[in-house]
């Protein structure tokens, strides 16, 4: 008799067997919509591949956020822009005054006394601040640029769809669990969501431009041109770094979990300090640009996020035994 006939009547357990495929029906269900919601959005993705390319660019727009602001000046033949380049405002006549005006000239050509010369005209409302910024993405071969626009789709596809497949993987995983358990569940998958967050914003607007600025200023050290990237390489150091963040800020969670289940007490987590930060150490370099200034700089919320899970877990045992009378408040 076949293991997989679910009808044979020797069966030692049927019912076992038939929840058993009934189960199984269910996740593969579950896969299947979460794959169409993904895919739904990946085509929605596509279409607006341009706008989600915009917002991955924004943290090249703050790379300078911590320098002195400098006079700059944009070129403009055509349209085609070149620039932002530092300059002084003595070399150019006509020069905005103020602390560190950036000025577009648009470059064109007329005669005199029967030679071509070429001409700057000075734009006077330039929109240049949030149109350029030094760094140029490139693609170096002809199918680069619908495999950079896939891989934005992907990565945009699978935070839009987010709310779909979560809800029908839940569907799946939740029925098994009681009704305590769920509401434990439920608590402990929104710290983790709120956490998540809390690193893809940090990452995104503050450790993601120091982590750019940092390897423009590697790159010059070493004698290398730095302002000219492929961009698939910068979608994919980008969103990993993102992504790797928002992981790593689960790491309280994970410890926590740990110390609920009495797998782990505050005293043996103290123990494992330095451990931690050689791990936070690691991981920073894994996840971002192999040098110190961004290591240090995805390490640190690492580890301080570690002693707030000391601290915390230091805080249920002390509640714990005040509940259970060890120690006198009195």
């Amino acid at each position: 008799m076949s293991f997989f006939d679910t009808d044979a009547d020797d069966s030692p357990h049927p019912g076992v067997r038939k929840t058993f495929w009934a189960h199984l029906d269910d996740l593969r269900q579950a896969l299947v919509r979460s794959a169409m919601a993904v895919g739904v959005a990946l085509l929605l993705c596509l279409l607006i591949s341009d706008k989600i390319m915009v917002v991955l660019e924004y943290p090249l727009r703050r790379m300078e956020m911590f320098d002195k602001p400098k006079p700059s000046v944009t070129f403009q033949i055509g349209d085609a822009k070149l620039g932002p380049y530092n300059v002084s405002p003595e070399m150019f006549a006509g020069f905005p005054t103020g602390t560190a005006p950036h000025v577009l000239f648009h470059v064109g050509s007329t005669t005199i006394n029967g030679q071509q010369v070429a001409t700057l005209t000075l734009d006077p409302n330039p929109k240049i601040a949030d149109e350029t910024f030094r760094v140029k993405l490139h693609n170096f071969s002809p199918s680069e640029a619908f495999f950079t626009a896939f891989h934005v789709a992907f990565y945009a596809a699978l935070i839009l769809s987010c709310p779909f497949w979560v809800y029908f993987m839940g569907g799946f995983i939740l029925p098994a669990f009681n009704l305590r358990e769920k509401k434990v569940l439920g608590q402990w998958l929104g710290w983790g969501t709120l956490l998540f967050l809390t690193g893809v914003a940090l990452t995104y607007f503050l450790l993601l431009p120091i982590a750019l600025r940092a390897s423009i200023e590697y790159s010059q050290l070493m004698g290398f041109e730095a302002y000219d990237w492929r961009a698939d390489e910068y979608i994919g150091f980008v969103t990993r770094f993102i992504f790797g963040m928002g992981l790593g800020f689960q790491f309280p969670v994970v410890v926590l979990l740990l110390v609920k289940m009495g797998i782990l007490t505050h005293h043996q987590l103290a123990r494992f300090r330095r451990h931690v930060a050689v791990l936070s150490l690691v991981l920073g370099a894994m996840l971002t640009t192999p040098e110190v200034i961004t290591q240090v700089a995805m390490a640190v919320p690492l580890y301080l996020l570690y002693e707030i899970s000391i601290w915390i877990a230091w805080y249920w045992d002390w509640k714990k035994r005040k509940a259970e009378g060890v120690i006198d408040v009195g």
